[in-house]
């Protein structure tokens, strides 16, 4: 059962604890990067025989795959997904940066260009749930900064198959390059390229521990969006809220894994009791009611505070990926939250219509790393050069400067560069 606590009844350090998954995967995952690095595509048939059951001729999905999927998809969920695909196109075309030129000075040019990656690698989970949103919630911004190779891997079934549904996203997003593979080896295969495979300039995408453990090692080889912790969600709830919405929106993170955190700020504590109440009624008819039930027992909370403002700077100091203000007024509140991955205002914007529906983005920042991170979006998929152009009227009116900053840091190499376009042969 969730546990209800009163701020400044325990130790604040306690009353956020959060359990984790203690198991190091470090030492697997670094030798599974390495021989996939070394040995290639067979490494990756040794893998997939192993942990997926299969051992693939080929890892790419067939054209003849992708049809079949679209033509075996429910034609409701075929329409609720192109629906969605052009919600988040919508809204991440207002993310898109221009190249500037400006003279800053007489003489002095200076510049940005904004460029797309050229490949990017995009993993989605196809394990205990296979994600669909995930396909359209990575490609489409990538597609939108102008990426112009999107590369898929997504693990397999024990048949060697790839879910349905994924593949209906990917060939309503335009993806069309996608390989059966998944876990450490994947990331692996889009990082250093194998003879099937090739290698990426970017990994974005969420997965679990090994996945997300291949991840950070990989990075500086290519880059990578973050790693991504278990799900979360924090409600900030008044009293005018309903305890079954509230109980059903805690659930809706809690059923992703047993690591995930569901908690509930309020500061009525009849609203913390009926929640408590409607959590032990709405768990029974989950279908991942094992999952949930691990997730509210282990990292659930009610946190009782004396005032709402108390809980908006409990809010920060968490730096949660999906905030809920169910509020009258939520949007007073929204100027008073600096951390968080996503925020959704009042009682009609519960956290399931981000992460398939609205537009924003579901690929969002975890474990606190609101407090200095950032939803996926078209800046991730892109990479700005800066550039600057010196008449040699400026560049004489400003290279003592120049060389008297050199000198000061020791380094005079640097204002000699500048000073010997002006000496006397």
């Amino acid at each position: 059962m969730i546990q209800i606590m009163k701020m400044g009844k325990l130790p604040e350090e306690e009353i956020l604890r959060r359990e984790t998954d203690t198991e190091d995967v470090s030492a697997a995952v670094r030798e599974i990067l390495s021989e996939v690095r070394s040995r290639g595509d067979q490494a990756l048939r040794d893998y997939s025989s192993r942990f997926d059951g299969i051992s693939p001729a080929s890892f790419r999905v067939a054209a003849e795959e992708l049809a079949a999927a679209m033509q075996t998809a429910d034609p409701a969920f075929l329409s609720v997904l192109r629906e969605a695909a052009e919600n988040i196109r919508a809204y991440h075309r207002n993310q898109c940066r221009s190249n500037y030129l400006t003279e800053a000075r007489e003489g002095v040019l200076l510049g940005q260009r904004v460029l797309p990656l050229k490949t990017v690698g995009i993993y989605v989970p196809g394990g205990t749930a296979a994600y669909p949103s995930t396909v359209l919630m990575d490609a489409i911004p990538a597609q939108i900064a102008g990426v112009s190779r999107i590369v898929m891997v997504t693990p397999p079934a024990g048949d060697g198959s790839v879910n349905p549904n994924i593949l209906a996203a990917a060939h309503i997003a335009g993806v069309t390059e996608i390989y059966k593979l998944g876990g450490a080896q994947a990331v692996a295969a889009l990082a250093y390229g194998t003879e099937s495979v090739p290698s990426v300039d970017k990994i974005v995408g969420p997965g679990n521990a090994y996945v997300a453990e291949a991840k950070r090692q990989v990075f500086g080889q290519v880059g990578i969006d973050m790693v991504a912790g278990p799900s979360e969600v924090l409600v900030i709830a008044d009293q005018h809220s309903d305890p079954a919405w509230v109980a059903a929106d805690l659930l809706s993170q809690a059923e992703h894994d047993r690591m995930a955190s569901a908690v509930l700020i309020t500061d009525t504590p009849s609203l913390a009791a009926a929640v408590q109440a409607e959590l032990e009624r709405q768990l029974p008819l989950l279908r991942r009611e094992e999952i949930a039930r691990a997730s509210i027992d282990r990292n659930g909370r009610i946190l009782l505070v004396s005032e709402l403002r108390e809980g908006i700077a409990l809010a920060n100091r968490l730096a949660p990926e999906h905030l809920e203000l169910c509020v009258e007024n939520p949007f007073d509140y929204l100027p008073k939250i600096r951390n968080a991955g996503s925020v959704f205002l009042g009682r009609y914007s519960p956290e399931p219509v981000g992460d398939y529906f609205a537009g924003p983005n579901h690929t969002l920042p975890t474990s606190g790393t609101a407090r200095f991170a950032s939803p996926l979006s078209v800046d991730d998929f892109v990479k700005k050069m800066q550039f600057s152009y010196y008449t040699e009227d400026a560049l004489r009116r400003e290279h003592r400067k120049v060389s008297l900053f050199a000198r000061q840091e020791g380094l005079t190499a640097h204002g000699r560069a500048v000073d010997i376009r002006f000496e006397k042969l």
